[in-house]
C-alpha cells in the first residue's frame, strides 16, 4: 500500500504472443520492455487482452513472473487474477503476491452469475490472503454479472485494501457515483477505449485499455494533459484516437489488436488459441485502411 500513489496513469493489458501454439515468453518480455521505453505508467498482465481463459494457470503464472523480473520495479506491474474458479483465483493471487506484483485486478467470477452477496464473500475472501492493493475488474458485458455500489461501499468498508475498480461499461454517471459514496480517492481506471477522455476528465486515475498495446506514448499523453489540466490537448489526443478506439472492437478483442500489432512489427505472429482466431481478410483489409489513415504505418516503415 506504500506505493499507491504509482498506481495511476496508462496501464496497458498486454497481449499475450503465442508461437506454435505455446505462449512466447521472449517475445512477451520484449513487449514489457517496449512499454517500459514508450511511456506505459505500468503494465496489466492477464487482463481480458491477454487472452487468459485460453491459458492454463501455469501459464498464467508464468507471464506474471516475467512481467515483474522485466519491470524490475522501474514501472508497477498489475496482475489481473481473476477466474469463474475461486481455487484457481486463489492459486493465481497467491503466486502475484508472491512474485512482486504490485496491485491485483481481479475480475467478477463470469459465467456462474452469482448474487451481490456471494460476490462480496467471494471478494473478501481473497483480500485476506494478501495485502496487496486489489481492484474490482468490472465487466459485466463478459462476466455477466455486475456490481452495485452498495457492494463496491460494502467492500470498501470491510478491506482496507481494496482501492479502486477497472471500469469497462457504458456508463459515465457511475465515476461520479463512486467517488459521492467512496472518496475521490477511489481509483477508477477506465476500461472502454471510446470513455477514456470522458472519465477522466471527470475523475478517473487512469486508463487500461487495449488499444495502449498500439502506440502507447498516445495513452499516456491523454493521461498527463488531463492531469495538467490541458483539457483542450487531452481533447485533441480523444480525437486522434478514436478511429483506432473503434477498430480495437471492429471484432473481438484481441483479434484486430492483435494483427494491427504485426502489421507495425510489434508482434512477430497474429496467433490465437482456439476459440478465438486470427482476423479475417476483409478485417485486414479494413485495419489497414485504419493504421493507413491515423499515419501508424509509415512510422512503423520509417
Amino acid at each position: 500500500m506504500a506505493r499507491l500513489d504509482r498506481l495511476k496513469g496508462s496501464i496497458p493489458p498486454l497481449v499475450t504472443p503465442f508461437r506454435d501454439g505455446e505462449v512466447d515468453y521472449d517475445a512477451y518480455a520484449r513487449l514489457v520492455d517496449f512499454h517500459i521505453k514508450n511511456g506505459s505508467h505500468g503494465v496489466l498482465v492477464n487482463g481480458t487482452t491477454a487472452e487468459p481463459s485460453t491459458l492454463s494457470v501455469e501459464e498464467r503464472n508464468r507471464l506474471v513472473d516475467v512481467a515483474v523480473q522485466v519491470a524490475a520495479g522501474r514501472i508497477p506491474v498489475v496482475a489481473a487474477t481473476g477466474s469463474q474458479s475461486l481455487r484457481e483465483t486463489r492459486e493465481l493471487t497467491e503466486h502475484a503476491a508472491k512474485a512482486g506484483a504490485e496491485a491485483l485486478l481481479i475480475v467478477t467470477p463470469y459465467y456462474i452469475r452469482p448474487p451481490q452477496r456471494g460476490l462480496i464473500a467471494y471478494y473478501l475472501e481473497l483480500a485476506s490472503l494478501t495485502d496487496l492493493p486489489w481492484m474490482v475488474y468490472h465487466i459485466p458485458g463478459r462476466a455477466a454479472v455486475g456490481v452495485t455500489i452498495e457492494t463496491l461501499k460494502t467492500l470498501r468498508e470491510r478491506s482496507p485494501s481494496f482501492v479502486g475498480m477497472k471500469h469497462a461499461v457504458n456508463d459515465l454517471a457511475l465515476v461520479s457515483e463512486c467517488h459521492a459514496v467512496l472518496g475521490a480517492e477511489f481509483k477508477i481506471f477506465v476500461g472502454l477505449e471510446e470513455l477514456s477522455f470522458p472519465m477522466m476528465a471527470v475523475g478517473a486515475c487512469g486508463l487500461m485499455n487495449a488499444v495502449g498495446n498500439l502506440r502507447p506514448r498516445i495513452l499516456t499523453s491523454l493521461c498527463e494533459a488531463v492531469w495538467r489540466g490541458d483539457l483542450a490537448d487531452a481533447q485533441a489526443l480523444h480525437h486522434r484516437l478514436f478511429e483506432i478506439n473503434q477498430a480495437v472492437f471492429f471484432d473481438t478483442n484481441p483479434i484486430p489488436l492483435k494483427y494491427m500489432m504485426r502489421r507495425l512489427e510489434l508482434l512477430a505472429r497474429n496467433e490465437h488459441r482456439l476459440p478465438m482466431m486470427s482476423a479475417t481478410p476483409e478485417l485486414e483489409r479494413r485495419l489497414d485502411g485504419v493504421l493507413e489513415r491515423a499515419g501508424l504505418l509509415r512510422e512503423a516503415s520509417a
